[in-house]
Protein backbone atom coordinates (compact mmCIF):
# COMPACT_ATOMS: atom_id res chain seq x y z
CA UNK A 1 0.00 0.00 0.00
CA UNK A 2 1.18 3.70 -0.99
CA UNK A 3 2.76 5.35 2.55
CA UNK A 4 -0.62 7.93 3.78
CA UNK A 5 -0.10 11.23 3.47
CA UNK A 6 -3.45 11.26 5.65
CA UNK A 7 -4.39 8.77 8.42
CA UNK A 8 -8.21 9.49 9.22
CA UNK A 9 -9.39 8.61 12.24
CA UNK A 10 -12.77 6.95 13.15
CA UNK A 11 -13.84 6.18 16.96
CA UNK A 12 -17.38 4.47 16.62
CA UNK A 13 -19.26 3.01 19.17
CA UNK A 14 -22.14 1.29 17.70
CA UNK A 15 -22.30 2.73 15.17
CA UNK A 16 -23.66 -0.37 12.28
CA UNK A 17 -26.53 2.21 11.08
CA UNK A 18 -24.36 4.89 9.87
CA UNK A 19 -20.16 3.63 9.84
CA UNK A 20 -20.70 2.30 5.64
CA UNK A 21 -21.91 5.63 4.44
CA UNK A 22 -19.25 7.55 6.57
CA UNK A 23 -15.95 4.48 5.16
CA UNK A 24 -17.40 5.38 1.93
CA UNK A 25 -16.95 8.82 1.98
CA UNK A 26 -13.22 8.62 2.71
CA UNK A 27 -12.68 5.60 0.44
CA UNK A 28 -13.55 8.31 -2.06
CA UNK A 29 -11.31 10.85 -1.21
CA UNK A 30 -8.45 11.90 -3.52
CA UNK A 31 -5.47 11.60 -1.56
CA UNK A 32 -3.50 8.51 -0.28
CA UNK A 33 -4.95 7.59 3.21
CA UNK A 34 -5.42 4.96 5.50
CA UNK A 35 -8.47 4.90 7.87
CA UNK A 36 -8.13 3.59 11.44
CA UNK A 37 -11.85 2.81 12.59
CA UNK A 38 -11.47 2.69 16.43
CA UNK A 39 -14.04 0.46 17.75
CA UNK A 40 -14.85 1.49 21.59
CA UNK A 41 -16.50 -1.41 22.73
CA UNK A 42 -19.30 -1.66 20.25
CA UNK A 43 -22.27 -4.40 21.28
CA UNK A 44 -24.01 -4.18 17.82
CA UNK A 45 -22.38 -5.44 14.46
CA UNK A 46 -20.43 -2.50 14.05
CA UNK A 47 -17.62 -4.99 13.34
CA UNK A 48 -18.96 -6.80 10.51
CA UNK A 49 -20.00 -3.88 8.71
CA UNK A 50 -16.34 -2.37 9.06
CA UNK A 51 -15.47 -6.17 7.69
CA UNK A 52 -17.18 -5.06 4.42
CA UNK A 53 -14.73 -2.57 3.08
CA UNK A 54 -11.64 -4.59 4.51
CA UNK A 55 -10.89 -5.50 0.77
CA UNK A 56 -10.09 -1.72 -0.17
CA UNK A 57 -6.58 -2.77 1.78
CA UNK A 58 -6.23 0.86 3.20
CA UNK A 59 -8.25 -0.12 6.79
CA UNK A 60 -7.34 -0.90 9.80
CA UNK A 61 -9.68 -1.94 12.81
CA UNK A 62 -8.61 -1.24 16.05
CA UNK A 63 -10.86 -2.74 18.74
CA UNK A 64 -10.18 -1.13 22.35
CA UNK A 65 -9.92 -3.61 25.06
CA UNK A 66 -12.23 -1.39 27.07
CA UNK A 67 -14.30 1.73 26.85
CA UNK A 68 -11.88 4.99 25.91
CA UNK A 69 -14.72 7.29 25.10
CA UNK A 70 -14.43 9.44 21.91
CA UNK A 71 -11.60 11.53 23.30
CA UNK A 72 -9.21 8.24 24.41
CA UNK A 73 -10.19 6.70 21.00
CA UNK A 74 -9.12 9.49 19.00
CA UNK A 75 -5.84 9.70 20.72
CA UNK A 76 -5.38 5.75 20.76
CA UNK A 77 -5.69 6.40 16.89
CA UNK A 78 -3.26 9.27 16.48
CA UNK A 79 -0.38 7.70 18.13
CA UNK A 80 -1.36 4.41 15.45
CA UNK A 81 -1.51 6.43 12.53
CA UNK A 82 1.39 6.66 9.63
CA UNK A 83 0.32 9.77 7.85
CA UNK A 84 1.84 13.05 8.31
CA UNK A 85 -1.59 14.70 8.59
CA UNK A 86 -4.49 13.66 11.04
CA UNK A 87 -8.49 13.66 9.68
CA UNK A 88 -10.90 13.26 12.00
CA UNK A 89 -14.74 11.80 11.24
CA UNK A 90 -17.60 11.03 13.35
CA UNK A 91 -19.31 7.52 12.37
CA UNK A 92 -22.47 8.61 11.93
CA UNK A 93 -20.63 11.92 9.39
CA UNK A 94 -19.61 11.82 5.82
CA UNK A 95 -17.45 14.06 3.94
CA UNK A 96 -17.85 15.44 0.16
CA UNK A 97 -14.90 13.50 -2.17
CA UNK A 98 -12.56 16.97 -2.50
CA UNK A 99 -12.70 17.72 1.30
CA UNK A 100 -8.98 16.19 1.85
CA UNK A 101 -7.09 17.37 -1.39
CA UNK A 102 -7.97 20.65 -1.05
CA UNK A 103 -7.60 20.90 2.63
CA UNK A 104 -4.18 19.54 2.06
CA UNK A 105 -3.26 22.10 -0.48
CA UNK A 106 -4.29 24.87 1.92
CA UNK A 107 -1.73 23.48 4.77
CA UNK A 108 1.33 23.62 2.20
CA UNK A 109 0.03 26.79 0.81
CA UNK A 110 -0.42 28.86 4.38
CA UNK A 111 1.23 27.28 6.90
CA UNK A 112 -1.37 27.17 9.23
CA UNK A 113 -1.70 24.55 11.84
CA UNK A 114 -5.07 23.43 11.46
CA UNK A 115 -7.44 23.54 8.32
CA UNK A 116 -11.16 23.26 9.02
CA UNK A 117 -13.85 23.20 6.15
CA UNK A 118 -17.90 24.49 6.26
CA UNK A 119 -20.47 21.92 7.17
CA UNK A 120 -23.94 21.32 6.01
CA UNK A 121 -26.66 19.76 9.20
CA UNK A 122 -28.72 16.74 7.93
CA UNK A 123 -31.73 15.16 9.26
CA UNK A 124 -31.28 11.85 11.37
CA UNK A 125 -31.91 10.13 7.83
CA UNK A 126 -29.33 11.67 5.97
CA UNK A 127 -31.54 14.42 4.05
CA UNK A 128 -30.25 17.86 4.23
CA UNK A 129 -31.89 20.52 6.83
CA UNK A 130 -31.14 23.60 4.38
CA UNK A 131 -28.86 24.87 6.79
CA UNK A 132 -25.32 25.08 6.22
CA UNK A 133 -22.69 26.46 9.01
CA UNK A 134 -20.00 28.41 7.23
CA UNK A 135 -16.22 28.92 8.76
CA UNK A 136 -13.91 32.10 8.11
CA UNK A 137 -11.03 32.10 6.07
CA UNK A 138 -8.71 32.69 9.27
CA UNK A 139 -9.31 31.91 12.47
CA UNK A 140 -6.35 32.63 15.35
CA UNK A 141 -6.66 32.26 18.97
CA UNK A 142 -8.26 35.10 20.36
CA UNK A 143 -10.93 34.23 17.65
CA UNK A 144 -11.48 31.26 18.71
CA UNK A 145 -11.83 31.79 22.27
CA UNK A 146 -15.27 33.82 21.23
CA UNK A 147 -16.09 30.94 19.03
CA UNK A 148 -15.50 27.47 18.38
CA UNK A 149 -16.14 27.33 14.68
CA UNK A 150 -13.82 24.54 14.39
CA UNK A 151 -16.13 21.35 13.83
CA UNK A 152 -14.32 18.04 15.18
CA UNK A 153 -15.04 16.23 11.60
CA UNK A 154 -13.86 18.61 9.14
CA UNK A 155 -10.34 18.93 10.62
CA UNK A 156 -6.90 18.55 9.46
CA UNK A 157 -3.76 19.00 11.42
CA UNK A 158 -0.16 17.33 11.34
CA UNK A 159 0.00 14.26 13.41
CA UNK A 160 2.99 16.03 15.08
CA UNK A 161 0.49 18.50 16.99
CA UNK A 162 -2.43 15.93 17.26
CA UNK A 163 0.71 13.97 19.32
CA UNK A 164 1.87 16.99 21.30
CA UNK A 165 -1.74 18.12 22.22
CA UNK A 166 -3.97 14.99 22.86
CA UNK A 167 -7.90 15.50 23.38
CA UNK A 168 -8.53 15.42 27.20
CA UNK A 169 -11.60 16.28 29.52
CA UNK A 170 -14.06 14.18 28.10
CA UNK A 171 -16.11 15.67 30.43
CA UNK A 172 -16.09 18.89 28.15
CA UNK A 173 -15.68 19.79 24.69
CA UNK A 174 -12.33 18.08 24.14
CA UNK A 175 -11.88 18.77 20.75
CA UNK A 176 -12.39 22.65 21.15
CA UNK A 177 -9.53 22.26 24.26
CA UNK A 178 -6.41 20.70 21.81
CA UNK A 179 -7.17 23.30 18.72
CA UNK A 180 -7.41 26.27 21.79
CA UNK A 181 -3.99 24.74 22.94
CA UNK A 182 -2.86 24.63 19.30
CA UNK A 183 -3.62 28.05 18.66
CA UNK A 184 -2.40 29.39 21.75
CA UNK A 185 0.97 28.12 21.19
CA UNK A 186 1.14 29.94 17.59
CA UNK A 187 0.11 30.04 14.20
CA UNK A 188 -3.76 30.01 12.97
CA UNK A 189 -6.13 27.78 11.59
CA UNK A 190 -7.72 28.25 7.70
CA UNK A 191 -10.93 27.56 7.36
CA UNK A 192 -12.51 26.36 3.64
CA UNK A 193 -15.68 27.50 3.53
CA UNK A 194 -17.38 25.22 1.50
CA UNK A 195 -19.81 22.32 3.22
CA UNK A 196 -17.20 19.41 2.64
CA UNK A 197 -18.41 18.54 5.44
CA UNK A 198 -22.07 16.51 5.76
CA UNK A 199 -22.98 17.02 9.78
CA UNK A 200 -25.90 14.02 10.85
CA UNK A 201 -27.77 15.67 14.08
CA UNK A 202 -28.41 13.12 16.41
CA UNK A 203 -29.81 12.46 19.62
CA UNK A 204 -26.98 10.95 21.20
CA UNK A 205 -24.01 13.51 20.16
CA UNK A 206 -23.28 15.42 23.54
CA UNK A 207 -23.71 18.76 21.67
CA UNK A 208 -27.00 18.27 21.42
CA UNK A 209 -27.82 19.18 24.64
CA UNK A 210 -27.88 22.60 24.55
CA UNK A 211 -27.68 23.31 28.19
CA UNK A 212 -25.24 20.50 28.72
CA UNK A 213 -23.25 22.02 25.99
CA UNK A 214 -23.02 25.13 27.36
CA UNK A 215 -22.31 24.21 30.74
CA UNK A 216 -19.47 21.80 28.79
CA UNK A 217 -18.36 25.17 26.72
CA UNK A 218 -17.97 27.28 30.35
CA UNK A 219 -15.63 24.54 31.71
CA UNK A 220 -13.46 24.54 28.10
CA UNK A 221 -12.50 28.09 29.68
CA UNK A 222 -11.58 26.91 33.04
CA UNK A 223 -9.51 24.01 32.14
CA UNK A 224 -7.47 26.75 29.80
CA UNK A 225 -6.56 28.64 32.99
CA UNK A 226 -8.99 31.65 32.65
CA UNK A 227 -10.60 33.07 35.92
CA UNK A 228 -14.57 33.54 36.61
CA UNK A 229 -15.25 37.16 35.00
CA UNK A 230 -12.81 36.22 31.81
CA UNK A 231 -14.84 32.69 31.41
CA UNK A 232 -18.08 34.77 31.17
CA UNK A 233 -17.11 37.16 29.12
CA UNK A 234 -15.96 34.48 25.80
CA UNK A 235 -19.29 32.24 26.97
CA UNK A 236 -21.04 35.27 26.22
CA UNK A 237 -19.71 35.79 23.28
CA UNK A 238 -20.40 32.02 22.57
CA UNK A 239 -23.95 32.21 23.22
CA UNK A 240 -24.39 34.89 21.30
CA UNK A 241 -22.71 32.66 18.10
CA UNK A 242 -24.81 29.29 19.09
CA UNK A 243 -27.87 31.63 18.69
CA UNK A 244 -26.73 32.80 15.13
CA UNK A 245 -25.95 29.94 14.14
CA UNK A 246 -29.18 27.69 15.08
CA UNK A 247 -31.72 30.94 14.45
Amino acid sequence: MEKPLVSVIMPVYNGEKYIGKAIESVLAQRVPLELLVIDDCSADETELTVMRYMESGNIRYIRNKKNLGAAGSRNRGVKEACGKYVAFLDADDWWDEDKLAEQTVVMEQTGCVICSTGRELMQPDGHTTGKYIPVNERITYKDLLKHNSINCSSVLLRREDALAFPMEHDDSHEDYITWLKILRRGGFAAGINKPYLKCRLSEGGKSRNKLKSAAMTYQVYKYMGYGRLKSLLFFASYAFHGVWKYR
